[in-house]
């Protein structure tokens, strides 16, 4: 038996309002909880995620050295190109990483927040992933 029987992906921001208009954008999301200090999300396939108001909140600055990345969302897409595009309308921003090895091709990319995320156009895998 789980012990867990649901979960959410809760990213802290100082204006979670403008971080959940991103990702319902991102996602084709609809709000389903929302209070003073917390939105949470849901799309269409059941990914569920939140964002808190953190007024102290400050963006890590992966993929710069000094801080290294903590932790990211990764997202399968069709076409990266397109995704691009609408992830710059709606407020993210390309960030500069080292290109992959092996067999997807991954963009890195920052929210309005500074959290940061991976669109990945998953090719069939020819090898196991090294290290």
């Amino acid at each position: 038996m789980a012990l867990v029987n649901a979960g959410v992906v809760v990213l802290d921001c100082a204006e979670p309002e403008r971080l959940a208009e991103f990702y319902k954008g991102l996602l084709g999301a609809q709000e389903s909880d929302v209070s003073a200090n917390r939105i949470e999300i849901e799309g269409p396939g059941g990914f569920r995620m939140a964002f808190r108001r953190d007024v102290n909140a400050t963006p890590p600055s992966w993929p710069r050295p000094e801080n290294s990345l903590q932790v990211h969302l990764d997202f399968v897409v069709a076409d990266l190109d397109e995704a691009e595009r609408a992830i710059v309308g709606l407020g993210g921003r390309p960030v500069e990483a080292k290109d992959p090895v092996g067999p997807h091709e991954e963009r890195g990319f920052s929210d309005p927040a500074g959290h940061s995320f991976t669109l990945r156009h998953a090719l069939a895998p020819t090898a196991p992933k090294q290290g």
